[in-house]
């Protein structure tokens, strides 16, 4: 039985992943980190020429969104909410006005920058610390642009998970008893998901993010992405940002150059059940990973058909 398709996102009343044929397909968000520390090394693109490269190389492989980021998301030296505006905002502009029809996310907690940011003509902010910064969701509520709803365990923006723990729940008898971390993220995201509402996103579009290695040790990020269906079954559109991220580099013991195939792996488990946004470094592979996924839950056809019919 193929399990039931996770909800359409739309950005300012454009339903992302429509195709000119009228196919509604997965969709991939590039990543570009306007940092020199990044975890992933070919994402660090604090230079304004390729970083604008790779925003168009992003577009021709096939990325719907484009997220872009000034602050790594772990531990490391201190930006000021003026240097991240800095490295981001001038640099959305500029994507902006070359691109017009790629849908710009920012990935920042910080309700100045998303101000900022959204003026500059970003389409969706990427809360990934989970509402630290109480004000951004009522930032991106009032200009009406699309939102992210994370999960984080509580955790302090660019701290590293240190043997966090989530309670077996109760009445576990007959279920999973790893699904404490599940109960936990399911809560937390539609709290957040309701109070994005409230303060003015559309609901069509908040992304809900179960935010992979975040507040989380290994064992809870594979847990999690084995109950997508519980993610989906939100009614929220899901994000998945699973590229080359710790829980895949440990699961294979592989450093984030080697972790693609790991990486494709989990995205075809998580869009069979139904995620519908992936943030990737690789977006023409991410890109035909999900098309071969959609084509086999019949919700896209082959791109050709020849085999047998000529």
């Amino acid at each position: 039985m193929i399990p039931p398709a996770g909800a359409p996102l739309v950005l300012r009343g454009r339903e992302v992943g429509r195709d000119a044929d009228g196919v509604l397909r997965p969709v991939v968000m590039a990543i570009v980190n306007r940092t020199t520390d990044s975890f992933y090394a070919p994402a660090r693109l604090a230079d304004d020429g390729a970083a604008l490269d790779a925003a168009h190389a992003a577009w021709t492989d096939g990325a719907a969104i484009l997220d872009v980021g000034g602050v790594r998301a772990g531990t490391g030296p201190a930006v000021s909410e003026s240097e991240e505006i800095e490295r981001v905002v001038p640099f959305v502009a500029k994507v902006r006005a070359e691109l017009p029809d790629l849908l710009l996310s920012v990935d920042t907690w910080r309700a100045e920058v998303a101000r900022a940011a959204i003026e500059a003509g970003a389409d969706l902010i990427n809360d990934t610390w989970a509402g630290h910064d109480p004000g951004l969701v009522e930032v991106a509520g009032a200009a009406g642009v699309g939102v992210v709803c994370s999960h984080t365990g509580g955790a302090l923006p660019r701290t590293d998970p240190y043997r966090v723990s989530y309670p077996t729940p109760e009445g576990a008898d007959g279920g999973d008893p790893r699904d404490g971390v599940t109960r936990d993220v399911l809560a937390t995201l539609r709290a957040a998901a309701d109070r994005a509402v409230a303060c003015g996103v559309p609901p069509s579009s908040v992304l809900v993010d179960p935010t992979h290695d975040f507040g989380k040790n290994t064992w809870h990020s594979l847990h999690l992405l084995r109950r997508t269906d519980a993610l989906t079954a939100l009614g929220y559109p899901v994000l998945m940002a699973l590229s080359r991220k710790d829980f895949v580099g440990e699961t294979l013991d592989l450093p984030p150059d080697d972790r693609l195939a790991g990486t494709l792996a989990a995205t075809a488990l998580a869009a069979w059940h139904g995620a519908r946004v992936f943030r990737s470094h690789d977006v023409a592979a991410t890109r035909h990973a999900l098309e071969m996924v959609a084509a086999v839950r019949d919700e896209a056809p082959p791109r050709v058909a020849r085999r047998g019919l000529a």
